[in-house]
């Protein structure tokens, strides 16, 4: 099956949304087959406001009506005690949200952006997704995360250039608790690199201390911005650190 047969034989459909390079293709190609599609995006503590922003004019553009669950992650013990099955904790409550939501609005069939390139060995969030019946089209269509960014650059996607993106709580290592503090000072530290130019890039979390990876070649740009990123990060964190192995 290829994906244009998915959506001739699946006309109307709710899509898990994040406005990542997966999902937006995905919803690209719904809205292309005529489908009565409705986008559905979570925000929670996990995502930071620009991910939202963009969903929401990803949204606009491709004419689709999108709903924003707003989801209290730090509410769930299993989310917050961070241990190795975190992600499986977080993805089913979230597409619980999704489910409910998109059942409630008339929408029987709910897809998400997992691709055949993801591996279920490391992504134990795929394990609730099968359990909570959720379709994964790109991975039913065999479609791999260098298809997904071919096809991207094909069609013009607005996404064609963007970056993997994991949610903030990848940060925190495990078994490390998850807290709103934490949170925060990740998602303003990211903001702030970001704002200096960087694109492929993470803050990690320790305690007081910021462990940074970027990009092999964004590194003599960080090296060059040294100071300027630790009084920016300094605001933060007491320590800012450099991973020399980067990403």
């Amino acid at each position: 099956m290829d994906i244009q047969n998915f959506f001739e034989e699946n006309q109307k459909v709710a899509i898990a949304f994040s406005g990542g390079t997966d999902s937006t293709y995905l919803l690209f190609e719904a809205v292309d087959a005529g489908c009565d599609v409705h986008a559905f995006f979570v925000k929670s503590a996990f995502n930071p406001q620009w991910q939202q922003d963009k969903a929401e004019e990803l949204a606009k553009l491709f004419l689709t009506n999108m709903t924003i669950i707003y989801a209290d992650v730090l509410g769930e013990e299993d989310i917050v005690k961070n241990k190795d099955d975190r992600c499986y904790h977080c993805k089913k409550a979230i597409l619980s949200y999704v489910k409910s939501a998109a059942s409630h609005a008339g929408y029987d069939i709910v897809i998400d952006g997992t691709n055949a390139s993801d591996d279920p060995d490391c992504r134990p969030g795929m394990k609730a997704i099968e359990e909570l019946g959720i379709i994964s089209p790109l991975r039913l269509c065999g479609i791999t995360k260098e298809e997904v960014m071919r096809r991207s650059e094909e069609f013009n996607l607005p996404t064609k250039d963007d970056k993997s993106y994991s949610c903030l709580a990848t940060r925190i290592p495990s078994p490390t608790k998850i807290t709103y503090n934490a949170l925060e000072k990740i998602e303003e530290a990211e903001n702030k690199m970001w704002n200096m130019g960087f694109k492929d890039y993470r803050v990690r979390f320790h305690g007081n201390l910021a462990r940074i990876e970027v990009a092999k070649d964004e590194l003599p740009m960080l090296l060059e911005k040294s100071a300027e990123v630790t009084d920016a990060l300094g605001e933060y964190f007491k320590y800012v650190t450099l991973d020399l192995k980067g990403r």
